[in-house]
């Protein structure tokens, strides 16, 4: 492919959902990340596109919601690898919350493999995804969010969630920061977030490196909060004051 059919092909992907990862361009359209991120600044420069951490969107876009297929394209690799070493903190008959990050998704795929688990969730792609296995699912409910069209938020969701005790919480968030606080963009997603952490006896942050000293909009807590980290890295590498004893290296 030549490379202004490339850049063509490109657009019309971007163009679809308004955003794209440089992980799902390369899977999508079989050429190496290299090559898309050459070709993206090339883009760039010329005005047709403005890139972000890890992605890209039309120049001047009217901000849609970042499709859950293409979030979970991104870091993908390290993902699975958190989410195998995080689900033998899950034991057989353990009721379980997952969030609806895309690191929690790749947990909720290997917990049909645990045994006898009970999953609640908020997420829409999670519910799907279990439905297909022997699994006791239940749904707190709520309204769709309108940032993140893929998780229910809101009062209902609360509510439900408040008169649940689960034994283990998966969740992650967009941002930690060397001090060990960490962040998200979706306000309403933190609310559900802060009623879980307090309704769980193990509370599991799933923390790929690509979110290692970076900030959002809305504080969702400190890793004081939880009682397991899982990395692909060594998280000594960030905290300025660290615990190993909640690290769990994937």
């Amino acid at each position: 492919m030549y490379k202004c059919e490339r850049e063509n092909e490109i657009l019309a992907i971007v163009s679809e959902t308004e955003y794209v990862t440089v992980e799902y361009l390369a899977h999508k359209m079989s050429i190496s990340p290299s090559s898309i991120r050459r070709d993206l600044k090339n883009l760039e420069e010329r005005g047709l596109v403005t890139r972000s951490y890890g992605g890209v969107k039309i120049a001047n876009a009217s901000g849609k919601h970042i499709p859950f297929s293409l979030r979970s394209h991104e870091n993908s690799l390290q993902k699975k690898q958190i989410a195998k070493a995080a689900v033998r903190l899950v034991n057989a008959g353990d009721v379980v919350f997952v969030d609806g990050s895309s690191s929690a998704y790749f947990v909720a795929e290997l917990l049909p493999s645990v045994g006898s688990v009970t999953v609640i969730t908020n997420s829409i792609d999670v519910m799907s995804l279990l439905s297909h296995y022997d699994v006791k699912l239940y749904c707190p409910g709520g309204v769709l969010s309108p940032e993140n069209k893929a998780v229910l938020v809101g009062g209902y969701t609360q509510a439900f969630l408040r008169g649940i005790h689960a034994d283990v919480a998966f969740f992650s968030v967009q941002a930690v920061n060397a001090d060990g606080s960490f962040y998200d963009c979706y306000s309403e997603e933190v609310a559900v977030r802060n009623v879980l952490i307090q309704s769980a006896d193990r509370r599991v942050l799933l923390c790929d490196s690509s979110k290692w000293n970076r900030t959002s909009t809305f504080l969702q807590g400190h890793v004081r909060d939880v009682d397991f980290i899982v990395s692909d890295r060594d998280l000594n590498e960030l905290f300025t004051e660290p615990t190993p004893e909640k690290y769990v290296l994937a």
